[in-house]
């Protein structure tokens, strides 16, 4: 039995998503500057004529990263149905399973966006995005509890995913003393103490 031909259009997906893969990869381990549009193109398997038949450039190659990454987080997040804590705790140490290549890769995109100011629009989106789902989470848990929020849940998300950035960085450069559910950990204590 032979596999399902791919059309056009699944094709092309397919090797958008190798090369976006590819420079993931090379972009943790070499940068976004140090990185060039010959290696993700070999990294995927693929010449220069396939990089420039999905990207005009590497600028929009990390749009469309970071467009990527944001899809791509939004639908973990929406996963995390039932015991949410529980859960949330399972998806960060699930993650630091790959957290060196995660902090790399986060840390280049944010360099990339600081130097390049066309690109801090996408990476801003991905903060907001970030903000939102947390924030949608904040309400969801007061509500639930009918406990009224100390504080807009805008404002509470924002603490969140600052707290959340912080003990990333710490838990990949100074790891003595946190465990690979500190996230969830230090959310759920200020939970408690926002819910009174």
């Amino acid at each position: 039995m032979t596999g399902k031909r791919l059309t056009r259009a699944e094709s092309r997906e397919r090797t958008k998503d190798r090369l976006l893969a590819a420079a993931a990869e090379l972009f943790a381990e070499r940068g976004v500057n140090g990185t060039s549009v010959e290696q993700i193109a070999e990294r995927a398997g693929y010449t220069r004529g396939a990089f420039y038949g999905n990207f005009e450039d590497k600028h929009e190659l990390v749009v469309a990263l970071l467009a990527r990454r944001r899809e791509q987080e939004a639908a973990e997040v929406a996963a995390l149905r039932g015991d949410v804590m529980a859960r949330l705790k399972e998806w960060h140490a699930e993650r630091a399973e790959h957290l060196p290549e995660w902090f790399a890769l986060r840390t280049e995109l944010t360099l990339y966006a600081l130097r390049n100011p066309p690109a801090r629009t996408s990476a801003g989106e991905n903060e907001r995005a970030a903000r939102e789902l947390i924030e949608a989470g904040v309400r969801a848990t007061f509500a639930a509890r009918g406990v009224q929020p100390p504080a807009d849940p805008a404002f509470l998300a924002l603490i969140i995913h600052a707290l959340e950035d912080g003990l990333l960085r710490q838990r990949y450069l100074s790891p003595e003393g946190t465990s690979d559910t500190v996230i969830a950990d230090a959310v759920e204590l200020l939970l408690r103490s926002w819910l009174g």
